[in-house]
């Protein structure tokens, strides 16, 4: 830690304060080489993604800065992980608000379909906030040795030759500063300003709408170890809108990309459609927040590596980001330490492909390509979206998309029951024609007119 915070002051110099256009003043390196110290790395964001990465970097090696700019601030976020990120990520059980054994899929005409009847008796949905999430990881990421710096990243430079730093340039403290880097990790979200200055290229966003309601205590009881899905056209377009239990409250919510000029609209229909379960809470805190819809054209470039939401690794269908964003953070840190022999030597943009981007797509791109299919499937219409919720009460398909989900590896099938699911979908696809037919009239004129 003295080693750290002795390189902070040295590589972290504040820019005079004048009219003019400020000069910054930081230490070049005339011969770019780390000999006789060790590989620095900037990990910008201070969520699951960045935190992750910033621990396994310092753990292996690395001198580590991680840029957080709102440590005390919280992501609008539904706040499941999987069971299996307990134990991967050592996350104490105390920081899990809530253990979800049952939850409940909602059609647009109330078909209700309790989706947790294959949970064993030890298995549960972690439910919690992400303020407390965050906050945790980057503490134990600077129990390792990483240095956290509260700041705001204005922009990163991009150095013109290969022997050259990046530098990061922030303001803390109401001081503008600069820090130079070998290499650079961008977790700062949907809007990354690293993935701007590195020209990753654009996605597509949906936008996330959520109030955290506190409930009288006997309603707060029914979400006790409940969480609710609904789906519908008066609540998303092509998402899905949720009450997630947490502590003392519930977070309602919804989310969509394709009409996210309605947001607040479809946010009145999950509210209308919970009413009478919700009724006499209170809103603690409304939360917005862009969410990307598939994976950025270009994750790696130069020193530079894109992990988490700014890495677009959000799955299409459930929204789950948090384990991926962990898991992308901790692999990009590992695969640095790798390549540089535990921060000895320099690195570039093969080392970067190599050992974590080539990595990462092996274990899951297929992963999101099968969830993006889905969502096409069964989010485009009130009929397959009854299609959807029919299915989801078959055990089989709960059984799979369970041990998917908890353990993130893929279920074990069997082929007849495999066969039977491929019927079935097809059956409830014909069959919710009809249902859809019916819940045309559920349209946004009729809702907007509920205003």
């Amino acid at each position: 830690m003295a080693a750290s915070a002795q390189s902070y002051l040295l590589h972290s110099l504040p820019f005079k304060h004048t009219h003019t256009k400020p000069r910054t003043r930081f230490i070049t390196h005339a011969s770019y080489s780390i000999s006789g110290r060790k590989l620095r790395a900037a990990v910008i964001g201070g969520g699951p993604a960045g935190s992750s990465a910033a621990e396994s970097l310092a753990s292996g090696g690395v001198e580590t800065f991680l840029f957080e700019r709102s440590p005390s601030g919280a992501k609008p976020c539904g706040g499941a992980i999987p069971l299996c990120m307990l134990d991967e990520f050592d996350i104490p059980i105390e920081l899990v608000d809530r253990k979800v054994t049952h939850m409940k899929i909602i059609s647009p005409s109330n078909l209700t379909v309790d989706f947790g009847k294959t949970l064993k008796p030890h298995e549960f949905i972690s439910m919690l906030r992400r303020e407390v999430l965050d906050s945790y990881l980057r503490t134990r990421a600077e129990s390792k040795g990483a240095t956290v710096v509260k700041a705001l990243v204005t922009n990163l430079e991009v150095p013109k030759a290969s022997n050259e730093p990046y530098v990061v340039n922030y303001i803390a403290e109401n001081e503008r500063k600069s820090l130079a880097v070998d290499v650079v990790i961008g977790a700062d979200g949907a809007n990354s300003k690293v993935a701007k200055c590195i020209d990753a290229g654009d996605y597509a966003c949906a936008i996330a709408f959520q109030e955290r309601i506190r409930l009288p205590d006997h309603k707060m009881k029914y979400y006790e170890n409940l969480a609710e899905m609904y789906v519908g056209s008066d609540v998303s377009p092509d998402f899905y809108g949720w009450v997630f239990p947490k502590c003392d409250h519930v977070a309602v919510g919804t989310g969509t990309v394709c009409s996210k000029q309605n947001i607040k609209l479809f946010q009145h229909g999950i509210r209308s459609r919970v009413t009478p379960k919700i009724q006499g809470g209170e809103v603690i805190k409304v939360e917005a927040h862009p969410i990307p819809e598939h994976p950025r054209p270009i994750r790696v470039r130069g020193r530079v590596a894109l992990v988490g939401d700014a890495a677009g690794y959000v799955t299409k269908c459930s929204g789950e980001g948090i384990y991926f964003a962990a898991k992308s953070g901790r692999m990009c840190g590992e695969g640095i330490v790798r390549a540089s022999e535990g921060g000895s030597r320099m690195i570039g943009e093969a080392d970067l492909k190599r050992e974590y981007l080539k990595e990462w797509d092996a274990k899951y791109i297929m992963t999101f390509r099968f969830l993006d299919l889905l969502q096409k499937v069964f989010y485009g219409s009130n009929a397959a979206r009854e299609a959807l919720v029919e299915l989801c009460g078959d055990e089989y398909v709960q059984r799979m998309t369970f041990e998917s989900y908890l353990y993130k590896t893929l279920a074990n099938g069997n082929r007849w029951e495999d066969v039977k699911m491929l019927s079935n979908t097809i059956g409830s696809l014909i069959r919710c024609k009809i249902v859809g037919t019916q819940m045309q009239g559920l349209d946004l004129a009729k809702l907007a007119s509920t205003f």
